[in-house]
């Protein structure tokens, strides 16, 4: 139940990839061409035109757009070009950070991969960190599993229990309320935003738009176009499949 709207007729990786080269050429930068090619290619597709921009232009299509965008609208779009495993493994690094912690990312991977994704999550983290990721997260998360589950119902150990189980039982669900946290408060909460769109846009965003229709009387994407702006705006509709994006 993906939202990202592939075309029928893909260009060839070369043409994408001299596309987005051509993006970056100049005084400015061409977003709009970025959007429309990325954020409209499948996991695989994004993997080959990485491949063949770095065989091309000698480098990293990873670092050529850190380069040329900013802020919000950059990490969506470097989170949406990584491969899933890496992606995972990059939020899951991020999770274990003294600055950017967090034990409820760690457990939305965990609780919403499969096996083998999990397994390539592993591989993958200990390719880019060339350390164990069990190892960070057991170092991270030291003390968490002793609590009493008998203390305060607003303890957030019992919090992540009950958010686990319904990442394992109803993920939409899950999704819709992070989703809608993120949206409705006080400032929007872009990580957490950005984080929901590229990972679920090709998996389950499809659910995840209805549940959040049936729970708040209103369409995600016109909630995301309220509550965002300018390149970083075009880039998460076109991935939760505005029909304008």
């Amino acid at each position: 139940m993906a939202t990202i709207a592939v075309p029928p007729s893909v260009p060839s990786p070369a043409e994408d990839a001299e596309q987005l080269q051509k993006a970056f050429a100049g005084w400015g930068t061409n977003e709009d061409l970025i959007i429309s090619i990325l954020a409209h290619r499948n996991a695989a597709q994004r993997k080959v035109i990485r491949q063949t921009y770095a065989e091309t232009y000698g480098e990293d299509l990873l670092k050529a757009l850190d380069k040329e965008l900013s802020s919000d609208f950059e990490r969506s779009v470097l989170l949406w070009t990584l491969d899933p495993a890496e992606r995972d493994a990059f939020l899951s690094n991020e999770a274990t950070k003294r600055l950017t912690s967090s034990n409820w990312v760690l457990m939305e991977i965990a609780c919403t991969r499969s096996s083998m994704e999990l397994f390539m999550v592993r591989q993958a983290y200990h390719a880019r960190y060339k350390k164990s990721l069990e190892e960070d997260i057991a170092y991270h998360t030291t003390g968490d599993f002793r609590k009493d589950l008998k203390a305060d119902p607003n303890d957030e150990f019992l919090k992540l229990l009950r958010s686990a189980i319904k990442c394992l039982t109803y993920p939409e669900k899950y999704f819709e309320k992070v989703l809608r946290l993120a949206i409705n408060k006080l400032g929007t909460d872009e990580w957490a935003l950005t984080r929901v769109v590229t990972t679920r846009a090709e998996v389950d965003m499809q659910r995840i738009k209805e549940q959040y229709h049936k729970r708040n009387s209103v369409p995600l994407d016109r909630a995301i176009a309220n509550d965002t702006s300018g390149d970083y705006k075009k880039m998460l509709l076109a991935l939760v499949g505005h029909e304008d994006a």
